[in-house]
């Protein structure tokens, strides 16, 4: 993953709530052994009709939006099953951010684990961002709306409006530094290392304690006898 301070693009909003990882990512997008080519089945039913035709109505498909980096979802997105392909499809059609009032708790991890930036704000500020976008949409001749996401101030600003949010110190860090759980847990090896050297120092006795174990099931002594150092 590479890392970033700022987010910035146009935005599409998808006012639904509940929107679950299987409208996300529909089941039949899920067959292959590998996550790649996942962006063409992403929100498959409201991209396209049931003939495989797309929706001329529907935000993703409008010219305007061609290139989007930032959705603007409703209240409890992402909700449903773990299904990590819903994140991969994302970002694999260009998403970076999704804002929304509250995130699937499942869904929340996947996306900053796997670098998608999810942002949660209040929904009256939601509400206000979905109210700018309407207007751009609504009126002849105008770009659509465009923001941009701090990670360092933890803001998100479009023409109007200049608002905050929060997140874990952990998940931001890996945010800019471009780093999973993997990485994140690599850059804190001397902290592991110091732990490791103090915790064996004042229990000495813990030390190869299974080895020695496995050794007396080996010779046929009884497991429940105590172990000394």
């Amino acid at each position: 993953m590479s890392g970033a301070t700022t987010i910035e693009g146009i935005a599409a909003v998808i006012a639904i709530d509940n929107l679950d990882t299987d409208q996300i990512m529909p089941k039949q997008f899920l067959r292959g052994i590998d996550k790649r080519r996942l962006d063409r089945g992403l929100l498959w039913d409201l991209r396209f009709d049931a003939s495989g035709s797309p929706r001329p109505d529907f935000v993703l498909n409008r010219p305007a939006c061609a290139g989007v980096r930032i959705l603007i979802g409703g209240a409890n997105f992402g909700c449903g099953s773990s299904r990590e392909h819903a994140v991969w499809g994302l970002q694999q059609f260009g998403i970076d951010a999704v804002i929304a009032p509250s995130f699937g708790e499942i869904f929340y991890s996947n996306a900053l684990n796997n670098g998608l930036l999810a942002v949660m704000l209040q929904p009256e500020d939601v509400q206000a961002l979905m109210a700018e976008a309407a207007q751009d949409t609504a009126t002849p001749g105008t770009a659509p709306l465009r923001m941009t996401i701090d990670l360092k101030k933890l803001s998100v600003s479009t023409p109007h409006l200049n608002l905050h949010f929060s997140m874990a110190e952990r998940h931001r860090r890996m945010l800019l530094d471009g780093t999973d759980m993997i990485g994140a847990t690599l850059a804190m090896q001397s902290k592991i290392d110091a732990f490791a050297h103090l915790h064996w120092a004042e229990r000495p006795w813990l030390r190869d304690v299974a080895s020695r174990l496995r050794q007396r099931l080996e010779d046929g002594d009884s497991a429940s006898k105590p172990i000394h150092p």
